[in-house]
């Protein structure tokens, strides 16, 4: 008899991992990015809620390391060697990093979303591991939801409705 699927919820500066029939999901992506990174062949996953691009902009002894693109990654890719996965199997997808207020200003100090979607593509590119897919920018929010057995990403917004990559 198969396992009924549970949907695993990741929050906000969170990760989380799960293996199919499992889902993974996370809501309230605006200038945050979440990052999928996968094994087709062992149908596992980790999913990560990054909040900013770099731990250096934390207070070092409260860092919450789930929180920043440099440190979340490295746990997503370590945890997932862990259990068995090979490298060379990992894909990633990613979703969100939008610039939900316009500013009069060319400052990339608050385009955070461009900020964080830059620092986990840099992360991902330092381990070798190939992003497949990503629906990232705009002015609009994210939800997502991604199944390890199908290896799709389920993306919902309030003004383009749902698709996948």
């Amino acid at each position: 008899m198969s396992k009924q699927a549970s949907i695993v919820k990741v929050g906000i500066a969170d990760l989380n991992f799960v293996t199919a029939p499992d889902i993974l999901r996370t809501s309230g992506l605006g200038s945050c990015v979440g990052v999928i990174i996968y094994s087709q062949a062992k149908k596992m996953a980790g999913m990560a809620h990054i909040m900013l691009p770099d731990s250096s902009m934390g207070k070092q002894a409260t860092v919450n390391k789930f929180k920043y693109a440099d440190t979340a990654i490295d746990i997503l890719v370590q945890t997932l060697l862990s259990k068995g996965v090979w490298k060379k199997e990992l894909k990633a997808k990613l979703a969100g990093g939008a610039q939900m207020f316009s500013f009069q200003t060319n400052s990339d100090i608050i385009r955070i979303g461009k900020r964080n979607v830059d620092a986990v593509l840099e992360k991902l590119n330092h381990h070798h591991i190939p992003v497949v897919s990503q629906d990232v920018g705009g002015n609009f929010g994210r939800t997502i939801e991604f199944d390890p057995q199908t290896c799709k990403l389920k993306v919902r917004t309030i003004t383009k409705g749902e698709h996948y990559i």
